[in-house]
């Protein structure tokens, strides 16, 4: 059987069913849908250059790439390709073809670095090597069982704090994106990320299709949010923290926490049955938080990272 990579088709809903089927197997703890697909591809920003590329055998999408410039880094010249194959559907050359068409395309773009995640697991380890890349740091995929777990008891927040939600931001949603750019900032990461173009933060992050904004829960203090943690659901009953950051003035607090218990909360109302997080290993607050609550750890995975040129 012949396989062929090219590039995800936005018009035909089998390209992004398939896509979004493939990296819910190969990463389960990881929330994907035909529609976070699609906005993926349409609504980043044009800068970050970026494309979906699948990997196709007698008509079934069984790989995947995500593709793209690191534009929000100060460094130029950097690049990131991440590369799944459906579990069932390995060793057909799927995931080599994918690699090398994705660096191909990042190639001819003037990347001169490119940094990729691989599940910490011995075969995805050895593919990465092959193709010439070495680890980097790493990152944990966590878990907790939000419909037989128990979550910590709801706190009242202290004096001259309040929770809100996103919700409450909905017509201008600003004060969120300064929270959001100056704790991502901040977060360890082997490419540092600058948030500069709210309207692009607005397209990509506030529009995002998986983004609930009732379950997204926001510290205000001094008239302004000074911590948050912000809900992705899907259609399964499944919640996953996209970020939870605090102001670096309110740091230290506890504020982090308190936002993300009642999200937790919230969500556990809402029926949904299960939460996913994940935390850079370098991370020892926000992991220390997620262990309070209860999460585990179900998966790891190391970022590699290759020179061209």
């Amino acid at each position: 059987m012949t396989v062929i990579v090219r590039e995800l088709r936005p018009g035909v809903r089998a390209d992004a069913e398939g896509f979004a089927e493939v990296r819910s197997l190969a990463l389960p703890f990881v929330l994907d849908t035909p529609d976070s697909v699609l906005h993926h591809l349409t609504h980043s920003h044009p800068d970050a250059r970026f494309r979906q590329f699948v990997a196709e055998e007698d008509g079934d999408v069984i790989g995947t790439a995500q593709v793209g410039l690191a534009h929000d880094s100060p460094e130029p010249g950097q690049g990131y390709l991440n590369v799944y194959t459906h579990p069932e559907r390995t060793r057909r050359g799927a995931g080599s073809l994918l690699v090398r068409t994705a660096e191909e395309y990042l190639a001819e773009l003037g990347a001169t670095r490119l940094f990729s995640w691989v599940l910490d697991e011995p075969v995805h380890r050895a593919f990465a090597e092959r193709h010439g890349y070495r680890p980097s740091r790493s990152a944990h995929f966590l878990r907790l069982d939000l419909a037989h777990g128990t979550l910590p008891s709801r706190q009242d927040p202290p004096p001259g704090v309040e929770l809100r939600t996103a919700a409450d931001y909905a017509d201008d949603p600003r004060p969120l994106f300064e929270l959001d750019a100056e704790a991502t900032a901040d977060e360890p990461s082997d490419i540092e990320a600058e948030f500069t173009d709210f309207e692009a933060w607005v397209e990509e992050t506030w529009k995002h299709p998986l983004l609930d904004q009732e379950l997204t829960s926001v510290v205000v203090a001094d008239g302004r949010p000074v911590a948050f943690s912000a809900a992705h659901t899907d259609t399964r009953r499944r919640y996953g923290s996209a970020m939870t950051g605090t102001a670096r003035a309110f740091r230290g607090r506890g504020l982090a926490r308190l936002a993300k218990n009642d999200s937790l909360h919230r969500a556990r109302a809402a029926g949904y049955t299960e939460a996913f997080t994940g935390n850079d290993t370098e991370n020892g607050p926000m992991l220390a938080i997620n262990t309070w609550f209860g999460y585990q750890i179900c998966a790891t995975e190391v970022r590699h990272v290759r020179e061209l040129g």
